[in-house]
């Protein structure tokens, strides 16, 4: 048995779950925040067979592309005073960092 995590896109998550639910895998879902951005993450935590790990990652996969996306970013600007100016910067969001770790016991209780 396999413990697997992984971090995708909120606007990912829902499709990602839903594939998941039809292909009878039990999921944990955990909302978190990314760190640079602040944008919304779901954390999914399973507890899987180790035959169908790549059919779990797979899913994840298929339906979390990374994409381009243009967001402001506060930098500062110094002058006669400091004040922070918002400036464009071009990010890759979306994609999935996924974590299988070996699981010594398992129970259902």
């Amino acid at each position: 048995m396999k413990l697997i995590m992984a971090v995708v896109h909120d606007e990912d998550a829902f499709h990602v779950l839903d594939l998941m639910i039809e292909k009878g895998f039990g999921v944990t879902k955990l909302a978190s925040t990314g760190g640079f951005l602040r944008a919304g993450f779901t954390t999914l935590i399973s507890g899987v067979d180790e035959e169908r790990v790549q059919e779990f990652i797979s899913i994840i996969e298929q339906k979390c592309k990374s994409r381009k996306q243009i967001t402001s970013v506060n930098a500062t600007h110094m002058n006669v005073s400091e004040s922070y100016v918002p400036y464009p910067v071009e990010v890759t969001i979306g994609g999935a960092t996924i974590f299988v770790l070996n699981v010594e016991e398992f129970k259902k209780v």
